[in-house]
């Protein structure tokens, strides 16, 4: 007999980072939430695995110090190959850190498991059916068949996302020129390179506990027509073309190919259907980019589904996920087409090289730059005075907005969302801002000591 769950007020479709991160949010916030995943088990491969500070102090607020705890601290940055210092960014967890995919995700399946989020594996979506007050969805399990009925789905399942096909959702995307292939080996001895550029291509390649990450490109080859992943030999004569080493005698862990196709869901919304990570947005792997927003859109978009699944959200406030999400996903692409461009030109991008290596040079566009990476840059909301929509570090975590009032008295007030962005400073509009994030009801608000009051209104 088949005891899967039924219903669930959310679906969650994949397992990743995003898809997990997403399921902790909603079930803190006492959303039933369930997730399927097409994998039988889960992944053990590298793959992403680069944090930058504001994922780093996301997690950080959310109670994950032990994965933060095991990850290689990275104090310096590339822009298309181009080195620069982080530590001038404005975090507490300023520069990137290293930690494999796989640890990442096995921490957040574990928090999702304590917070009682069912897991199915091996279970893969294969029909969408939208009816006015929920999606029903069809899901090929290993015991046959099985209906789910929820009132909200969200597709977390990669840049070949079968919600996204299910729902339509458009999209505007750039189709590959270039590929890149990767494997983690082991049994090699190689020297570090960190994005160099060859005559005949371009070449990474890094050892960490035993264990050597090499990256190639070879200049001017076509991506491949793939059905899966390359063979290690494939690897190994890329290689050998662009660097002149021979690495045929190390043990393969795990390998695969990437390309620079680059694209974005017109919308990250539709109707009781939304998208997450790269099934919204996917771009070449340049600089970790991929993972961390994807983390930072469960982020956001946790605590507005959750409110609007609880009846609490303001009209129109599940909107602001695609309005405030987007942009910043368009701009990151634009910044990862230009690293390509850098890293993976032929010899006419030189000059070009040259003059941005001569600009990092430059104080105040270095600091833009280290802030644009680590992610720490972005606002939310209409403009106004500092730092409304910008980012208050180590709040507490809530999953509701709070009106904090600090002990000064020269001090605004400020309403905070749950994602740890200013939604409002002052008193003057206070009460229109509150209207734009939830219904009439009572809200919490710290008050001087710290304590937990109510802001009523009315």
């Amino acid at each position: 007999m088949n005891r899967s769950p039924t219903a669930a007020q959310v679906l969650v479709v994949g397992a990743g980072p995003v898809g997990l991160l997403l399921a902790c949010e909603l079930a803190r916030a006492r959303v039933r939430v369930v997730v399927v995943e097409r994998l039988a088990a889960a992944m053990n491969e590298s793959r992403a695995s680069q944090l930058t500070a504001r994922t780093a102090e996301l997690l950080h607020e959310r109670g994950f110090d032990a994965l933060l705890a095991e990850a290689g601290h990275e104090p310096r940055a590339h822009f298309g190959g181009l080195g620069f210092d982080l530590s001038e960014a404005d975090s507490g967890h300023w520069g990137n850190w290293k930690v494999p995919q796989y640890r990442t995700e096995a921490a957040l399946a574990e928090r999702a498991a304590e917070l009682g989020v069912p897991l199915l594996r091996a279970h893969e979506l294969v029909e969408l059916t939208r009816r006015p007050d929920c999606v029903v969805c069809g899901i090929r399990g290993p015991r046959g068949p099985l209906r789910i009925r929820a009132e909200y789905v969200v597709g977390c399942d990669g840049a070949r996302s079968t919600v996204r096909r299910l729902a339509g959702v458009p999209v505007t995307a750039v189709p590959a020129t270039r590929e890149l292939l990767r494997a983690d080996v082991t049994g090699v001895r190689v020297r570090d390179r960190r994005f160099q550029r060859l005559e005949r291509g371009f070449a990474v390649a890094a050892t960490r506990g035993g264990v050597t990450r090499v990256m190639v490109h070879v200049f001017g080859r076509a991506p491949a027509e793939r059905t899966g992943p390359p063979d290690f030999a494939e690897v190994v004569a890329a290689w050998k073309k662009v660097t002149g080493e021979d690495i045929s005698g190390g043990d393969p862990l795990w390998v695969d190919a990437f390309d620079n196709a680059r694209g974005q869901a017109d919308r990250y919304r539709s109707g009781r259907v939304l998208l997450a990570g790269d099934a919204a947005h996917w771009h070449l792997p340049v600089g970790g980019q991929s993972i961390n927003l994807g983390l930072q859109d469960a982020v956001n978009l946790g605590w507005k589904l959750a409110g609007t699944v609880h009846g609490w959200a303001a009209p129109g406030l599940l909107d602001t996920y695609h309005a405030e999400r987007h942009p910043v996903a368009a701009r990151m692409l634009d910044y990862v087409a230009a690293q390509e461009l850098l890293m993976l030109g032929g010899p006419e991008v030189e000059p070009l090289r040259a003059v941005f290596a001569e600009v990092l040079g430059v104080e105040r566009a270095r600091a833009h730059l280290a802030a644009v990476m680590s992610n720490l840059d972005d606002r939310y909301g209409p403009p106004g005075p500092a730092p409304m929509g910008r980012r208050v570090p180590n709040p507490r975590p809530r999953t509701e907005p709070v009106v904090v009032r600090p002990g000064s008295p020269d001090t605004a007030p400020l309403l905070l969302r749950p994602d740890g962005h200013v939604a409002w400073v002052g008193e003057e509009g206070l009460e229109e801002a509150i209207r734009g994030l939830i219904r009439t009801r009572a809200i919490p608000r710290e008050d001087e000591e710290g304590r937990c009051g109510t802001v009523t209104r009315t």
